[in-house]
């Protein structure tokens, strides 16, 4: 048999190399061993695909591979070079490569890949068009047991030598079509199945990591499959020579390679890369990115992982240059971005090139179809395609937003601070409706938009639409929404010019619903006078620096029409809004004036009202706006209402109401006291009364009484809310200041009193006839007697007046007026410095004095006493706070010129007056107490003196407590038969 490769001449120089140094041939079976059970164990494919494609790169075209399996054979066919003695030798060394000084791109660097076929092989073999050769291990270990040096290391190797070392010529040819066939017998079913297994995982990574292969050709037990669909990947190569200092730390057959190679390859027909680095025959390197990585890394001696060093830096780094060329032939950069997390030293490595890379590389892609480096980018978070149009008008370099942009250090904002960022964006109107349609499509929150810019009709650019108003005169039509259409529409009859107001009104050409939705109001004439805009324009008419250059007249009338036709289109109504009369409105002198310092003429305000304390409007404002409007702003007319919620009773409450805190010190002392101040739910008064001349108030009372809120507001009371939680009633501001200074012919109300009021005619003037007692009663008339001392002060102001004797009282009204104070509490009364005790006569308090009994009104009395009903005396006494006659009596001694004899009281008297009469009376010529004489009298120990008859019948009546029946004991007296006549009348009085 030919040797064309000299394997003769190969066995025996191994042979006798083993048989003089058992060790090289110890250290070649475990280098055999540890190849075949370690770092090629399971890779027969992918190295007969090197062989085929480093043969194809030496013969410098390209090459085609096929892989069968049948039965229990694997036959591997290539085209390329042919073998050579050179690469049977190489094969046979396990340490020397042939390649070392081939053309760039052959991988083969230890001539140790073929060892992968002992895997799952012990005869393989190799046919090419130059020859063919075969390995054995049966052979191999004949071989050694002829050796008897070996006989010891073949016994402690349980027979196990290393077969590739010695080879065979071999007679077998290539397949046809093909240069090179190899051909391995597979050991055993475990063998077979490995096979199988990796024939299966054959895909496009195997072409791509061997360019020098065009297809690849698998056929499994008669189904076969073709590799090489360019279609299907998306591949990126970079080549080029490297500096030989980069090799300084390698291995010495590497420093001779002077080549580097990087290829990125992305699947794009939705396959995953493959997880694992290829250099370029797969590593146990792992890589979690997007694109599989084919480089010349330097390997370790396991040729599983990637050796550091200055090389494997530097390939980093021309990997990173040529994955970012990769992204942007993508089109879509952001797919390629390499997720966060990390697997590995070299991934760690390659993500942190790669994203600096794509930082300064054109791979991102703007929605016009420009390309762009992350570094110029931005994004807005949330934003979608339609959004991004319009702001890609403002922003440049704006792309579409993805988390992976954050890697890539792209700005990506917020929409909230794009809509800040849009505070000094000067656009047409129509272009903000165009970001508002944007914005209200995309499913933006509500939240991010509360700064949003928004064009005023009067050209200002406002922030946030919240106080917007928006023009509610405008349809929904766009091709009527012009940047150029005029900024003052007319509506419901409001004033064209509302500019001068200093309103938020959108501009036309930019109203749309989101502005709505984000607090802007419908710009109905109502709205816009409840816009602080309107008040505030109102009340500083004269301030320049709201509004401008007000000192022009014109402008001021201006603001005048302006709010004028607002009220008018609203059908605001008086008091409505009640900062409206500070509006600066013409009066007929053609002076400026607040609304609510003039009058309508002929009005009831203009007919009751102190002459020139008002002024009139311009007669062109009478002319040109009703009553109704003007009266709305505050022209007076009737009288008008206040009306305030959750009102503090104390030094706070000012209201522009006149007396008004003298009216809370009324109210404070008519409700009872607690730590913390009265709250009134609601405050109700009637404006503008101290406004009514003194002979005007018949009239101004009768409208008050005519009118029901201004009837209410005099009648209803004060319903205060005390500290405590309890309620009190108090008197009305209204009706408070009107009894203190309505006048009623010329007198004030609280000094008159009804028709009804008898008892105290004289004492207090009447009203007049005609008016309304009820509404009179409540601003103060008195309607009774009961009724004024009931009011607060009442009792201290009749007293006052009776002191009077100017004021004729009879005395039956007088009795009746002392009776009725007897029943006061006297803490509510004030004691009086002067007392009236008859109908012509007032004494100073101090010489007052109230008869309590009837025998003291014989005593010599220096100043009349006051006499009324026995029964009330010692009452009215405390209340006056004066004198009783038995307190004044109480040391005088009652005598006579003789000692008096006494005598039994006659047995028809006692029959008469009942059990209390007393046993004995005293007789007396003349009774004397003190220095006067009298008739009667009855001792404190309730002993009757007398020197009369009517004397005695007065005294016994008065000790028996009977004193209504002294006339008949007197009678009786006189004539004693007439008893029992007497006795029977008596009983008919019950």
């Amino acid at each position: 048999m030919a040797d064309p490769f000299g394997t003769a001449a190969i066995r025996a120089r191994v042979l006798a190399g083993w048989a003089a140094s058992p060790a090289r041939f110890r250290e070649d079976a475990n280098a055999e061993e540890d190849l075949v059970r370690g770092g090629y164990r399971d890779r027969v494919v992918v190295e007969l695909a090197q062989n085929g494609a480093d043969a194809a790169l030496r013969a410098g075209g390209p090459g085609r591979l096929s892989l069968r399996l049948a039965g229990d054979v694997l036959v591997a066919s290539n085209t390329g070079a042919p073998l050579d003695a050179a690469a049977v030798e190489s094969l046979s060394t396990l340490r020397a490569s042939a390649k070392r000084a081939d053309a760039a791109g052959t991988v083969g660097r230890f001539g140790v890949g073929f060892a992968a076929v002992l895997a799952v092989s012990d005869d393989p073999s190799i046919a090419s068009s130059t020859g063919a050769v075969r390995w054995s291990v049966n052979g191999a270990r004949a071989s050694v047991l002829g050796l008897p040096s070996l006989a010891e290391e073949l016994i402690g190797r349980q027979g196990q030598v290393p077969s590739l070392r010695l080879p065979w010529p071999d007679d077998a040819s290539p397949e046809p079509g093909f240069d090179t066939t190899v051909r391995l017998p597979l050991r055993d079913e475990v063998a077979r199945d490995l096979t199988r297994r990796l024939l299966e995982e054959v895909d496009d990574a195997l072409l791509i990591s061997r360019p020098a292969l065009t297809e690849v050709a698998i056929d499994v037990d008669g189904v076969r499959r073709v590799l090489g669909d360019p279609s299907r990947w998306l591949v990126v190569r970079r080549s080029g020579g490297l500096d030989p200092a980069l090799l300084a730390d390698r291995p010495v057959e590497e420093r001779g390679s002077l080549a580097w190679s990087v290829a990125w390859a992305l699947p794009l027909a939705g396959q995953p890369a493959p997880t694992t680095l290829h250099a370029p025959t797969p590593t146990d390197e792992p890589l979690e990115l997007p694109a599989m990585l084919i480089a010349s890394f330097p390997l370790d001696p396991s040729r599983r992982r990637v050796a550091p060093g200055r090389l494997t830096d530097f390939l980093v780094a021309a990997a990173a240059g040529a994955y970012a060329e990769l992204a942007v032939e993508s089109g879509d950069g952001l797919a390629v971005v390499p997720p966060p997390a990390v697997v590995g030293a070299l991934d760690s490595a390659l993500r942190t090139a790669v994203v600096a890379a794509l930082a300064e590389a054109p791979v991102l892609c703007a929605d016009d179809g420009s390309r762009l480096r992350p570094a110029d980018a931005v994004a807005v978070v949330g934003a979608d395609a339609s959004l991004r149009a319009v702001l890609a008008e403002v922003l440049s370099g704006l792309v579409a937003d993805h988390p992976a942009l954050a890697r890539l250090g792209i700005r990506r904002l917020e929409l909230a601070d794009v809509v800040d960022l849009m505070s000094e964006l000067r656009r047409q109107p129509s272009w903000w409706r165009r970001l508002y349609d944007a914005l209200s499509g995309s499913g933006v929150g509500l939240d991010a938009l509360g700064a949003l810019p928004v064009p005023l009709a009067d050209g200002r650019l406002v922030r946030g639409p919240r106080g917007a108003l928006l023009p509610a005169w405008l349809d929904d039509r766009p091709d009527e929404r012009r940047d150029d259409q005029p900024q003052d529409p007319r509506s419901d009859g409001v004033a064209a010019d509302l500019s001068v107001l200093g309103l938020r009104l959108v501009h036309p050409a930019a109203v749309h619903p989101l502005l709505r939705r984000l607090g802007a109001a419908e710009a109905t004439p109502r709205s816009i006078l409840a816009d602080p805009a309107v008040r505030a324009a109102v009340e500083n008419q004269d301030d320049q620096g709201d509004l401008g250059d007000l000192d022009e007249p014109a402008r001021l009338d201006d603001v005048a029409a302006a709010v004028l036709g607002l009220v008018a289109a609203a059908g605001a109504e008086p008091q409505e809004l009640p900062w409206l009369g500070d509006l600066l409105l013409r009066d007929d002198q053609g002076e400026l004036a607040a609304a609510r310092d003039l009058v309508l003429p002929g009005s009831l305000v203009d007919r009751v009202a102190e002459p020139d304390a008002l002024g009139r409007p311009d007669p062109r404002l009478l002319a040109r706006w009703p009553a109704s409007v003007l009266t709305a702003v505050g022209v007076l007319s009737n009288f008008g209402l206040l009306r305030e919620e959750d009102v503090s009773v104390d030094d706070s409450c000012e209201h522009d109401l006149p007396d008004e805190l003298d009216w809370v010190d009324a109210v404070l002392d008519a409700v009872p006291a607690g730590d913390l101040p009265p709250l009134l739910p609601e405050l109700v008064a009637v404006r503008d009364l101290d406004l009514v001349r003194a002979d005007a108030w018949p009239v101004a009372l009768d409208a008050l009484a005519r009118d029901p809120a201004l009837r209410a507001a005099v009648l209803r009371p004060a319903r205060v809310l005390l500290g405590d939680g309890r309620l009190a009633d108090a008197p009305s501001y209204t009706a408070w200041w009107l009894g203190r200074h309505a006048l009623l012919d010329g007198r004030t109300v609280s000094s008159l009193v009804t028709p009804e009021a008898v008892d105290l005619f004289g004492v207090y003037d009447v009203v007049p006839p005609g008016l309304d007692t009820a509404f009179l009663a409540a601003i103060g008339v008195q309607p009774s007697l009961r009724s004024l001392l009931d009011a607060p002060g009442g009792p201290d102001d009749l007293l006052a007046r009776l002191a009077d004797v100017r004021r004729v009282v009879s005395a039956d009204q007088l009795s009746r007026i002392y009776r009725a104070l007897a029943a006061v509490d006297p803490d509510l009364v004030s004691p009086p410095d002067r007392v009236r005790v008859d109908e012509t006569t007032s004494v100073e308090a101090s010489q007052a004095m109230v008869v309590i009994a009837p025998h003291h009104l014989q005593a010599n009395w220096t100043t009349p006493p006051l006499v009324v009903p026995l029964s009330v005396a010692g009452a009215l006494a405390v209340v006056l706070d004066v004198a009783t006659s038995g307190e004044l009596l109480a040391e005088v001694a009652v005598g006579g010129i003789d000692e008096g004899v006494d005598r039994p009281v006659p047995a028809v008297v006692a029959r008469l007056l009942g059990g209390a009469t007393p046993a004995t009376w005293w007789e007396h010529d003349e009774l004397m107490v003190g220095d006067g004489a009298l008739d009667w009298w009855v001792s404190a120990d309730s002993t009757p003196h007398a020197c009369t008859i009517d004397g005695l019948a007065r005294a016994l009546a008065w000790a028996a407590g009977r004193w209504e029946a002294r006339l008949v004991v007197a009678a009786v007296l006189a004539d004693p038969a007439r008893v029992d006549e007497l006795v029977a009348e008596a009983r008919l009085e019950g």
